[in-house]
């Protein structure tokens, strides 16, 4: 008989077809996943799947048994998540995934928030693309995601977190946008810098520029805001940066920040679960210190007036 453990391996080994990646899917060393899925074939009697030249698939025995072993760890998330309701709001085990925009500034607040009101929580994070999250939110292999909204997806609902501004970044030695006042329409495409695709900032970024998705801009897909900044504070172009990550990256950086002068565009954050979870009470207490957490992160009036007096000293 498998136990729980293994066809939980084995579900991420099939949905990632990658060793590493489904053992940090599930939060274990790459040599433990191996371990057990191997102690599963022993079991079976047969490999459920193929390794040849660092590529794995799932066998003829693995195809048959993979969408059964799904069945059986919907039910017993099913019951975990009927025990989790009884013990309390955020008293036992959340798998949260965040998107890589928002990771880096929401968290190290909103983990400190989280362990002074609920100390018994324990939190599992995920961070990567929003296609990514949702994918495993579905499968039932994180519990709730934060990203950006809209969410379209039927099995999955939500609730909105915050507005997060997008202003222009740019080298503090750039004078490109100080003669005229920058709108969504005329700012310098030709010098955008964009985080890589498959980022939904990216998309954002040419949504709000109004910039056709087959026009082509720099040659150059960063990986992270911190590098895209980086390669902005070194005057190699400009970008739009949320303000969620102004307080943490601006000041340590020769960047000047620059407002729309035809009103801020902005993104809204959201809090995504199934439909089907029985956790509502934890993703509402889980949404309400996300938003306190942001509330903090987010410039005052007067902190952003300064800023865009470029004086960078408002820590």
């Amino acid at each position: 008989m498998f136990t729980v453990k293994q066809m939980r391996y084995f579900d991420a080994l099939a949905t990632h077809l990658h060793f590493r990646k489904a053992a940090e899917s599930v939060f274990v060393s790459q040599p433990a996943l191996s371990a057990q899925i191997a102690e599963m074939e022993n079991l079976a009697g047969s490999p459920l799947f193929e390794r040849a030249n660092k590529t794995v698939l799932l066998t003829e025995l693995g195809h048959i048994l993979w969408p059964r072993i799904k069945i059986i760890l919907q039910e017993i998330r099913a019951l975990e998540e009927l025990t989790e309701q009884k013990s309390g709001i955020l008293q036992s085990r959340l798998r949260l995934g965040i998107i890589p925009t928002i990771a880096p500034y929401l968290l190290p607040d909103l983990i400190q928030a989280l362990k002074k009101q609920y100390p018994v929580l324990t939190l599992e994070l995920r961070e990567a693309l929003t296609d990514r999250l949702l994918e495993e939110l579905r499968n039932g292999e994180l519990d709730a995601v934060i990203a950006a909204m809209p969410v379209h997806d039927p099995y999955l609902t939500g609730q909105h977190l915050f507005d997060d501004r997008f202003l222009i970044a740019t080298s503090a030695n750039n004078n490109d946008v100080l003669p005229s006042p920058l709108t969504q329409g005329n700012a310098a495409l030709e010098k955008l810098l964009l985080l890589e695709e498959g980022h939904c900032l990216r998309d954002q970024a040419l949504e709000v520029c109004a910039i056709p998705r087959e026009r082509t801009l720099v040659n150059f897909g960063a990986t992270s805001m911190a590098t895209l900044l980086q390669m902005v504070s070194n005057d190699m172009g400009l970008t739009l940066i949320p303000e969620i990550a102004i307080r943490s990256e601006v000041p340590h950086k020769n960047i000047r920040i620059v407002p729309f002068s035809d009103g801020s565009p902005k993104r809204q954050i959201g809090l995504f679960w199934r439909k089907q979870s029985l956790r509502l009470a934890d993703f509402k207490a889980l949404a309400s210190c996300v938003q306190q957490s942001a509330e903090k992160i987010m410039l005052q009036s007067d902190e952003l007036d300064k800023l865009l007096n470029n004086n960078r000293d408002f820590n």
